[in-house]
């Protein structure tokens, strides 16, 4: 049997008052992930530790069944991986974003999401500006880029700029833990610094002013770690082959780093604007190379932070209708049996605008398997499935089975 997981980035989310106590998933019209609950079996999976923050990292990490307090270095260290970023022993790697400051404090986290080619010119220019022989930017996609530090400690605490819109951003500046990470804290609270003096007229956010979107007026590194030690899935599980599919950087390190061949595809965003269908066409035709595909679709994420229940509810839809419908149809056609789960990674509430480490639900639909009492698939229903609540492997685990 081949195993495909869609992971609907951010995609649970809590009851909002203004919209009759419903979440965007029960509001969404979604027929075909709905099919998969009342023919599959569900349940809920735990897929932040209490000791860890609850970020995608941690989160899809997890969901392949990493044990992530052993083996989570950090952000950025992923994102380099799939730059083909190269990290030696000492090197420090820190996600890198490119936001906006507006009135001293963090407007948004994504420079109103900047496009690939403004971003790049922004990024270069900082590294031809700050960069040294111990100080390297990289430019990744979007708002997503990377910092490398040659030396630097990562004993200090950081704050993730989505968690903190609205947020006066010098109370969120780094903090060292220990006195040998100083130096490096303060390293980097002088690059966000000097970033901002450099890029507040830069000709890129000049434009973006002038055509009613947000600049791109500051560097925001957070996430440091070193170069991991990651077993591969078929280290793990024996999965002989793997691929991993989405348009975040993130995502492809965790492949990179899990031994999974990393597929991209045309037109793929992060967004509500990404290719569909495109992805969802990768994803069969990756399944008839490899026995374990990881779709991963991130528009849901970044409609919760943006607070956007609309929004976030047509991306559910759109999930459901123009990914996993075609994936329904066209795995009945093959020849082998196809397994299909279905979850997020974890909730992004739309009247927090950031991540939680609550307990997501999720779904395995497994060909003539029994199905479970579930009806539908949501945050509520779900918690009566056969598996009850997950954690660690045991999701992996059991869909592997």
């Amino acid at each position: 049997m081949k195993h495909i997981i869609i992971l609907g980035d951010g995609m649970s989310d809590e009851p909002l008052a203004a919209y009759g106590g419903k979440t965007p998933l029960q509001m969404a019209n979604k027929p075909h992930i709905d099919w998969l609950a009342k023919n599959g079996q569900s349940g809920l999976l735990k897929t932040v530790p209490e000791s860890m923050h609850p970020g995608s990292e941690i989160a899809n990490m997890a969901v392949l069944g990493y044990d992530v307090e052993k083996v989570f270095e950090g952000r950025g260290v992923l994102e380099a991986a799939s730059m083909g970023v190269e990290l030696q022993p000492g090197d420090l790697g820190m996600r890198c974003n490119l936001i906006c400051v507006e009135d001293e404090k963090i407007k948004n986290h994504s420079a109103g999401h900047i496009s690939n080619e403004e971003a790049e010119e922004l990024i270069r220019f900082l590294d031809e500006k700050l960069g040294t022989d111990k100080i390297k930017f990289y430019p990744g996609v979007s708002y997503r880029h990377l910092l490398v530090i040659k030396g630097g400690v990562k004993d200090f605490a950081c704050t993730p700029p989505h968690d903190v819109p609205g947020t006066p951003f010098a109370g969120c500046l780094p903090k060292a833990k220990t006195e040998a990470a100083r130096k490096t804290a303060d390293l980097v609270t002088d690059l966000i610094l000097k970033s901002q003096e450099l890029l507040k007229d830069h000709p890129v956010n000049q434009k973006r002013r002038a055509a009613g979107k947000d600049p791109g007026n500051s560097v925001w590194p957070w996430s440091p770690g070193y170069k991991p030690a990651m077993p591969t899935l078929k280290e793990l599980f024996g999965v002989e082959n793997s691929a991993v599919i989405s348009a975040v950087d993130l995502i492809h390190g965790i492949g990179v780093y899990a031994g999974m061949k990393v597929i991209h595809v045309e037109g793929a965003t992060g967004l509500y604007d990404t290719n569909y269908e495109g992805k969802a066409q990768a994803a069969i035709d990756a399944l008839k190379e490899n026995d374990f595909v990881y779709l991963h679709i991130e528009a849901s994420d970044e409609a919760g932070h943006e607070g956007d229940v609309e929004l976030k509810t047509k991306t559910i839809e759109y999930l459901d209708q123009r990914v996993v419908k075609y994936i329904l149809e066209e795995t009945t056609k093959m020849e082998e049996d196809v397994a299909i789960a279905i979850l997020p990674d974890h909730p992004t509430p739309c009247a927090l605008k950031t991540h939680t480490r609550d307990a997501v639900p999720f779904t395995i639909y497994k060909p003539g398997a029994e199905a479970d009492a579930v009806e539908v698939y949501d945050e509520f229903d779900p918690r009566n499935g056969v598996f009850g609540t997950l954690q660690g492997d045991e999701f992996i685990r059991a869909f592997l089975k």
